[in-house]
């Protein structure tokens, strides 16, 4: 089973990270300024993921595939690493979508 691990950045805003139970990050939020807002941001990924059509994949210049979790408005609560190629990014989707909804929490911030 995965994990979300928050943690406070170095300008004091909370992130988290989905990590896979092997210990790779396959998600990554965006900065909080409070913990309960990055705490809401967690709960979100936990419902977003479960539907196909909030994972907005995409090309990086260089041509590494990737992929955005959005939540019904449309921001972005979540971003993957670059992937060598699409299928890597099939898995790492799959990974999110399997991992998130029973994720621990593990604060360390």
């Amino acid at each position: 089973m995965g994990k979300f691990e928050i943690k406070k950045d170095k300008s004091g805003q909370f992130r988290f990270n989905l990590k896979a139970n092997n210990g790779q990050v396959i998600l990554s939020s965006e900065a909080y300024t409070t913990k309960p807002a990055c705490e809401n941001g967690i709960a979100s990924v936990r419902t977003n993921s479960q539907d196909d059509n909030r994972f907005d994949k995409k090309t990086a210049k260089d041509g590494s595939p990737y992929f955005n979790l959005k939540a019904s408005n449309g921001q972005v609560i979540g971003a993957s690493e670059m992937y060598s190629s699409v299928s890597a990014m099939e898995n790492g989707v799959a990974s999110v979508k399997s991992n998130a909804p029973d994720a621990s929490v593990e604060d360390n911030s």
